[in-house]
């Protein structure tokens, strides 16, 4: 039964990152804290291999289908790469495994970085889920939006680095909104920008703890398996509901996250 649940819910995780450029690392985190009963901070090593390999599949046929900017992907992708190694080297060590307790509640850094992942999401889709105003101005689409997107890209970076997520409920907004890419050519160039970060914070952590290859392995087939049944299936589908469908379900799933970190 639980081979079952974990192959649908890769192939889930698969078809969220096609269809929306996000939610992978989102439902991936969930699934191996919560059916494979790993530890967070284990599971968001894990989550960032299965992203970036499925996200790596992706984005190789959004480049065949013209749906890839390669030069955001250079303003956003390269502050990312620094913002990871800033994250994982720097800010990720220090941070104590109990930050307080009341009573007999511990905030630990478990829970600090599920919680942060829920907060996170939820400005990430009231921002999707609202009429956006985009700016129409060419001059103000170079300097000021690569400057925003530098900063947005390092931002995206340390996310990664510190909750193992592959941050395209970010990236796919900031794409969307400063640099006026139509959804479907933001997902697709979100796609290769997860790639490059989801694999470079895999390769600066893995190496920390034991790392189930196996489970890995077929865990990342059922992701890619759904992530090209997913790219194929959104060039069919209108951009607005694509864009819809993606705030409600990161709406969906940062609350889904508070109700299992306090109540379950």
């Amino acid at each position: 039964m639980k081979e079952l649940e974990t192959f649908a819910a890769s192939l889930g995780i698969g078809l969220s990152l096609g269809l929306i450029g996000a939610g992978g690392s989102i439902l991936t985190i969930p699934v191996f804290v919560y059916i494979l009963k790993k530890d967070p901070l284990s599971s968001s090593v894990y989550s960032m291999f299965v992203v970036g390999v499925s996200s790596m599949a992706g984005s190789i046929q959004s480049i065949f289908n013209k749906l890839v900017d390669f030069k955001a992907v250079l303003t956003f992708g390269i502050p990312s790469v620094l913002g990871v190694f800033i994250a994982r080297k720097t800010i990720f060590p220090v941070i104590p495994d109990e930050l307080f307790s009341i009573g007999s509640f511990i905030l630990s850094k478990s829970m600090l970085l599920m919680l942060s992942l829920s907060v996170l999401m939820f400005l990430a889709a009231r921002r999707m889920l609202r009429p956006a105003v985009k700016n129409d101005q060419e001059d103000q689409v170079d300097k000021q939006v690569t400057i925003s997107l530098f900063l947005r890209g390092l931002l995206v970076g340390m996310v990664t680095g510190l909750l193992g997520i592959g941050g395209g409920f970010l990236i796919v907004p900031a794409l969307y909104l400063l640099v006026n890419l139509p959804v479907k050519k933001a997902i697709g160039t979100a796609l290769l920008i997860i790639t490059i970060n989801s694999l470079f914070s895999f390769l600066n952590s893995y190496s920390s703890m034991q790392i189930d290859w196996l489970l890995l392995i077929r865990f990342s087939l059922g992701a890619i398996l759904g992530i090209m049944i997913g790219t194929q299936l959104s060039r069919k589908i209108p951009g607005d509901y694509l864009k819809k469908t993606f705030g409600w379900v990161i709406l969906g799933m940062s609350f889904y996250i508070v109700y299992k970190e306090f109540f379950f």
